[in-house]
């Protein structure tokens, strides 16, 4: 079984309750960075113990990898409807490492008639990855972090972006409305920091660290690469609980 087939056998155990897919894991190093959760293999199980009987759903619709990590987007039922990204890091053929980033589902699609997992699901154009990666980071690090606006249209083919954050409208203009209707209301939106950049042909999930609404919150935007351009967005933002609220002291990131 390949990296990605063992994380997608992983995530519907959860799902499922079955034992085996949860032996990718190294139960002697498991490093767990959902604040949720205590650390290691015992702390994975625990969380799973809390889940009522038969109410976890899983569905991952897309899966990528880059390297030693793995990375997947999942439609999840898990303590309520959510939508997350899941990183797994693999080490000697099991699974060392995992960071997740889960928000709350919407129950209707955005105003672009869009759910938050549809579209585009496999990966193309494996010798681009890297230029894609470096793209992607340089418009979070231009736009997202730096506020750098005037550099915004560079990155677009035209109007065209099509968009699947649960507020926003498709289109690049969509997106000016958007920011420009949050930034009226007050909602502020600032990048920090970047921590993780992991691409796999035309797709390039961003994990980054910054303040929504004022809210310490973590940031996870995958996007879709066509012809050196975005096309495509998916994100989940999760808030990260105060300090004394941790299962574990590995951090968010």
């Amino acid at each position: 079984m390949e990296k990605k087939e063992k994380v997608i056998a992983l995530l519907k155990a959860i799902e499922t309750g079955a034992s085996e897919p949860v032996a990718v894991i190294n139960p002697n190093k498991y490093i767990q960075h959902n604040l949720g959760a205590e650390d290691g293999l015992a702390g994975f199980g625990k969380l799973l113990q809390q889940l009522p009987p038969k109410s976890a759903k899983v569905n991952t619709v897309r899966v990528f990898q880059d390297g030693d990590y793995v990375f997947a987007h999942t439609d999840y039922n898990f303590f309520g409807p959510k939508i997350g990204f899941d990183i797994f890091r693999f080490e000697d053929g099991k699974i060392v490492e995992h960071w997740d980033n889960l928000q709350e589902k919407p129950s209707t699609p955005n105003p672009s008639g869009h759910t938050m997992t549809d579209g585009s699901t496999e990966a193309k154009d494996p010798d681009k990855t890297a230029v894609n990666k470096q793209l992607v980071k340089n418009f979070v690090e231009d736009i997202l972090v730096n506020g750098k606006m005037e550099k915004l249209t560079g990155y677009f083919n035209g109007d065209n972006y099509i968009q699947h954050n649960p507020q926003i409208p498709d289109q690049l203009s969509g997106l000016g409305a958007a920011l420009s209707e949050m930034a009226k209301q007050g909602i502020t939106m600032k990048y920090d920091k970047i921590h993780k950049v992991l691409g796999e042909g035309n797709f390039v999930l961003v994990v980054s660290e910054g303040h929504l609404g004022g809210k310490h919150s973590s940031f996870y935007d995958l996007f879709r690469v066509e012809n050196g351009k975005i096309a495509e967005h998916w994100d989940t933002i999760e808030e990260i609980p105060a300090k004394d609220q941790w299962k574990n002291n590995n951090g968010k990131f």
